[in-house]
């Protein structure tokens, strides 16, 4: 994670993609970073990235793994 966050830029757009527990499958979604994103853990320990959503111009959550292509 130390990695990706010493590369991310603001503005920077990228592709994530994740399991969605919600959707039961892996996504892929066209997203930015901006100065409301970021990498986090939860409470229980979980790893986050908070990441805008291009498609549908809203803040998004994913959980554990996932990968970013920039």
């Amino acid at each position: 994670i130390t990695y990706r966050r010493n590369n991310m830029e603001l503005n920077k757009q990228f592709t994530i993609t994740y399991y969605a527990k919600k959707h039961g499958k892996h996504i892929t979604r066209d997203a930015k970073w901006t100065d409301k994103s970021r990498y986090w853990t939860s409470k229980i320990g979980d790893s986050l990235i908070t990441y805008f959503d291009m498609e549908k111009q809203e803040y998004r959550t994913a959980k554990g793994s996932w990968k970013v292509r920039l």
